[in-house]
Order: C-alpha cells, then sequence, then structure tokens
C-alpha cells in the first residue's frame, strides 16, 4: 500500500522515504515531516523498494523494523551492500540493547524507539541531514512556476522575484503544502494568523483581504489563477 504524499514538491534533497507497516504510523511521520518543510513519501510493506529506489533519490529514510517482506535491518543491509548511502533512521519497538547494536551494525545511523516522540523525531532528522553529505539543507516548495525557499525566505514566479510580507510569505507556504485542497478560512486564521478562539481581532474579512492581496502579487493580470475562491467554504492553490 502507497499512502498520499503530500501535494506540494520539495528538492530531492529533503525528500524522505518512510517506511512501516502501521499505515497510521506512515501517516503521523509524513504530518510530522511536513511541519519541518520535507517532502515524503509513504509505503507500508517493501515489495515497491527496489522500483521506487531506482525512480527516486531521497535524502534519508525512516524504516520501521518489523516490516512485512523483509525485516527492516535486513533491508537496510542489502541497501548498504549494493552501495545506497542514504542516511537511515531506525523507528522501531525494537528496543533491547543488543537490537539497537543490530541495528547500528546492518548500516542505521540513528535508531529511535516507539512510542516516540514527535518533536525529538523531527529534530533527529534535521541533525543527521546536516551531518550528511547529501544535505544542502535548502527547503524549497515549488508548484507550476512558483518556487519558495523556506530557508532564504525568497519566492521566485517565473524566475521573476517576488517580495511578501512575513505574513503573506507564510499563507502561500501553506497553500504550498496543501496543493489541490480547500482551506476553510476558520484553518487559515489559526494556522497563519495563530488566533484563538475568542481573539476578536481574528475574522474572515483579515482572510479576504490578505488573499486578496497575494494574489495581487503573485498573479498581477490573474491570467495564472493559482488561488481559486471556493464561495462559502474558502481557497484552494490549483
Amino acid at each position: 500500500m502507497r499512502l498520499q504524499q503530500p501535494t506540494s514538491r520539495i528538492r530531492h534533497q529533503n525528500r524522505v522515504l518512510v517506511i512501516d507497516d502501521d499505515a497510521d504510523i506512515v501517516e503521523l511521520l509524513q504530518i510530522i515531516l511536513r511541519k519541518g518543510g520535507y517532502d515524503s513519501l509513504g509505503i507500508t510493506n517493501t515489495k515497491e523498494i527496489d522500483l521506487i529506489l531506482s525512480d527516486e533519490s531521497f535524502a534519508l529514510m525512516i524504516v520501521d523494523r518489523n516490516l512485512p517482506c523483509r525485516e527492516g535491518s535486513e533491508l537496510v543491509q542489502t541497501l548498504r551492500e549494493s552501495g545506497n548511502t542514504t542516511p537511515v533512521i531506525f523507528i522501531t519497538a525494537k528496543d533491547s540493547r543488543e537490537e539497537k547494536l543490530e541495528g547500528f551494525l546492518k548500516g542505521g545511523d540513528d535508531y529511535i524507539t516507539k512510542p516516540f516522540d514527535n518533536d525529538e523525531v523531527l529534530l533527529r532528522v534535521e541533525a543527521l541531514l546536516r551531518r550528511s553529505s547529501v544535505s544542502g539543507f535548502n527547503r524549497v516548495l515549488s508548484h507550476r512556476d512558483i518556487e519558495m525557499d523556506l530557508d532564504k525566505f525568497t519566492l521566485s514566479i517565473a524566475s521573476s522575484e517576488i517580495r511578501l510580507t512575513k505574513l503573506e510569505f507564510k499563507l502561500l507556504q501553506i497553500f504550498l503544502e496543501n496543493i489541490g485542497s480547500v482551506l476553510e478560512r476558520d484553518y487559515l486564521l489559526d494556522t497563519v494568523w495563530n488566533c484563538g478562539v475568542f481573539d476578536e481581532h481574528c475574522n474572515e474579512k483579515s482572510v479576504n483581504v490578505a488573499v486578496k492581496r497575494l494574489k495581487t502579487k503573485i498573479d498581477r493580470d490573474g491570467s495564472k489563477n493559482y488561488i481559486e475562491s471556493i464561495r462559502g467554504v474558502g481557497y484552494r492553490l490549483q
């Protein structure tokens, strides 16, 4: 089973492959990675692993050890023997000292036991990517002719730089992380404006004004129609 991957595309140096037999764990890890600005592909078995790795490159792999078809550490050992040097974090219920040592000896670079802390997972991913030679550590979201560099805080459209305010940048980032999904105004207020339920300064008008201003900056003549208004609901990046 291959799970749905985030709709935004981040350059391969920040693309992560997640392998776990529990679909809920895969989905949770993808949510954690998405919050950190990473793209990911999630799978629940290793049947397609050779085809996937021949078609795509990844900055890092997160691997469970209790996998159908092939045990996780055996899979990683096979990959190492074939010359694959992609960094690997094991996230597994196998938590004995002997099992941890085995994971490292067979090619793992880090080892996290279940249940895990979400923030710790993201910090370990970031730390391993900083140490690895495959990471330029530039998080870049792209869609159509839009390219957003999250680390440099830059935006270019058709190779031309566009200047945005901090709020506009965050708003467009949320759209790029949810391409094709209808985002309700309440959701945008919560994620972009960080509004509480009783915050009287936050209202739907704020969203409407900000989206209109953003649309003007990224699509001056309206010909590209990046952001679609869904009447009575919210907006969608298409």
